[in-house]
């Protein structure tokens, strides 16, 4: 079983913290983490680099010499590759980087990333978020307490809260996004995760209703 520190609404720590053996269950795949993560960062190509061949640069239409006795090497066309201006030869075209993977390989995944951040001992869990308007120091005050914060944080919520990602916009490391939307690359990318108690709630009910 695995454990997280846990704290109240108002940063007082409490005791350890049960994490859900359906989504903590200790099993780290380290090479369908690593898979995950490529074919996330292969989907954020936008795969428009492209350049000119010689058939779609303009101009060169007409033989630059006559093919003998001029003395000099035979050229067709100003706009072949090794004149000034021509045409690129192997340069990038326009393509579709997008990798696809199983749901249950994306389960996995998404499952050893927090297996492992949980081992490491990098998870802490709150009570809630109590903020009723956006504040960038009330959150800075409740991370202090916590002891979060000053490597890459990513905050997950039990749902979309605006107040909260209003209220940490402007720190440069953290991270906030609903629980449900979380990736393998999120996860890895952090250095601590602050997870709301209801987020597992709702992960709960979405994993039984499906």
């Amino acid at each position: 079983m695995l454990k997280a520190k846990y704290f109240k609404a108002t940063g007082e720590a409490g005791d350890a913290w049960q994490l859900p053996e359906d989504l903590f269950d200790g099993v780290v795949n380290e090479a369908v983490v690593h898979q995950a993560i490529k074919a996330y960062l292969a989907n954020q190509r936008q795969g428009t680099a492209a350049t000119k061949t010689r058939g779609f640069v303009k101009g060169g239409g007409k033989k630059i010499w006559r093919q003998k006795g001029t003395g000099r090497a035979r050229q067709g066309s100003i706009r072949a590759p090794h004149w000034k201006g021509g045409g690129v030869v192997f340069g990038p075209h326009p393509r579709d980087y997008h990798q696809d993977l199983p749901k249950k390989v994306r389960l996995l995944a998404r499952k050893s990333a927090f297996n492992l951040r949980a081992q490491n001992e990098q998870i802490s869990v709150i009570e809630r978020f109590d903020i009723d308007a956006p504040k960038t120091r009330t959150l800075t005050d409740l991370f202090g307490k916590i002891g979060v914060g000053q490597r890459k944080l990513l905050v997950l919520t039990a749902d979309a809260n605006q107040n909260v990602y209003l209220s940490t916009r402007n720190l440069q490391n953290v991270k906030v996004m609903p629980f449900s939307q979380a990736s393998v690359y999120d996860v890895m990318n952090a250095n601590e995760l602050l997870i709301e108690e209801g987020a597992f709630n709702a992960a709960q009910e979405g994993s039984t209703n499906a």
